[in-house]
């Protein structure tokens, strides 16, 4: 394994202990396909790679390098829910006319299998990705939480969910800490190393048929005679359909109005010191991924090496990190005291995001052209499986029959003081996190 991250990638952990990419360069000159997609995250390679299988000519064009946005810098956390939203409520958010309580019930259906679809295409194709099954759970911080957690467990239950109602005692001895009261967990989850599964994905589109180029932004998106025009800096790709799979990292102008479907909001990672034996077993000692009630999130998991990978928020990024450090530094601390003497070797960050109701969307932006934004991080398992229900529509299954409702664009208004909404809802999260 690298033990640096390459110039052209941020210094994150999985970055440089990730198994290297496959073969790749830019677009060069004029190329033909029966479908084009923009972006060489879970969510394009994912699509790229059900669209070889499914025997469509396919191009996928990236502006930098595989996973060099948020797939590549989360926590790696494979988790089949969504951040704010239960069941009720995704089925509640399906408006009639986007197909409504039945789409909304094919939804939640997808996001449940959504952490089993990634570890299987993690078998299939033996990527190396650091992939353990042992499942994930959520502990409530306060006691008035459990009530939230009794509603999770009763609703992913009705919906076929394996999950299971945790008590105070059980959470304490799966994640080594008596920090909190109780809690739920879903055993198809778990934790992969993000960069090893992104370019395994990249590695099994290539070997399926796909053409995968990096180094090759997207600068402009046509209508042309028969399909779409993709031009990029040293070539162009004229197809038939198009997906547009650029999420946090889309650039302005690329397609009308689409940056403003969404809000970049930075999540900080980091990356301990490997922990000892000892220690290491006292900490989530059955391999679970954890994340919490909060708002400010608490989450935590180990990679193969025995470093404790959490983060966390700051409500506004100057010094950010030195700050996040020493946050999440004492916060570790507090939740784990037997973690004794530790540096972190690894502090970077990524954009994940989000949506103003807390929901994702799939947008049909014209015939033939798909996308979708608000992981509201939940990318890992969520962007695996909407990729593959848009390489489907792309194949030509009708709009109708995918597991996810297709809507028209969806701007959020006052998209201009989104950085601000950011930082106040960072300090109200953390403000109802001390309160029932």
């Amino acid at each position: 394994m690298a033990e640096t991250a390459p110039a052209d990638l941020p210094p994150s952990l999985w970055a440089s202990s990730a198994p290297p990419p496959p073969a790749t360069g830019p677009l060069l000159g004029d190329c033909r396909a029966d479908v084009a997609v923009i972006g060489g995250g879970f969510t394009g390679l994912s699509a790229a790679l059900h669209l070889a299988e499914g025997g469509a000519e396919t191009v996928l064009v990236e502006a930098a390098q595989i996973g060099f946005g948020a797939s590549g810098r989360n926590n790696g956390q494979v988790i089949p829910n969504l951040s704010r939203l239960d069941p009720d409520d995704i089925v509640a958010g399906v408006r009639p006319e986007h197909g409504g309580r039945d789409k909304g019930e094919q939804l939640v259906a997808l996001i449940r299998d959504s952490a089993s679809l990634v570890f299987d295409l993690i078998r299939r194709h033996g990527i190396a990705a650091e992939a353990v099954q042992k499942g994930w759970f959520q502990p409530a911080h306060r006691p008035s939480r459990m009530k939230l957690v009794e509603k999770r467990v009763r609703q992913w239950g009705q919906r076929g969910a394996p999950v299971r109602l945790l008590d105070q005692e059980e959470v304490a001895r799966l994640s080594g800490s008596a920090f909190w009261q109780g809690g739920w967990e879903n055993p198809t989850g778990g934790r992969i190393n993000p960069m090893g599964f992104a370019r395994g994905l990249a590695g099994a589109a290539i070997a399926a048929g796909a053409r995968v180029h990096t180094g090759s932004p997207a600068t402009a998106i046509a209508r042309e005679e028969g399909g779409w025009r993709v031009t990029t800096p040293r070539g162009r790709v004229l197809a038939q359909r198009l997906v547009i799979a650029t999420h946090a990292y889309t650039p302005p102008g690329l397609w009308p109005g689409l940056e403003r479907s969404l809000v970049p909001v930075r999540s900080y990672q980091m990356a301990t010191t490997p922990l000892s034996d000892n220690i290491r077993k006292t900490i989530l000692p059955e391999g679970h991924a954890l994340s919490d009630t909060q708002g400010d999130l608490h989450f935590f998991r180990f990679d193969a090496s025995g470093r404790l990978i959490t983060g966390g928020g700051l409500i506004l990024p100057f010094g950010w990190d030195g700050r996040i450090r020493a946050r999440i530094g004492a916060r570790l601390r507090r939740v784990f005291p037997q973690v004794g003497e530790f540096g972190f070797t690894h502090a970077w960050w990524g954009y994940i995001a989000a949506t103003d109701d807390k929901a994702p969307h799939l947008y049909e932006l014209a015939p033939g052209v798909l996308a979708w934004t608000g992981c509201n991080g939940r990318g890992v398992a969520l962007a695996t499986a909407l990729g593959r229900e848009m390489a489907r529509a792309s194949l030509g299954r009708p709009l109708s029959e995918i597991a996810a409702p297709v809507e028209p664009l969806r701007r959020i208004a006052g998209h201009a003081f989104a950085p601000l909404g950011v930082a106040w809802n960072q300090a109200l999260f953390r403000w109802k996190d001390r309160r029932d």
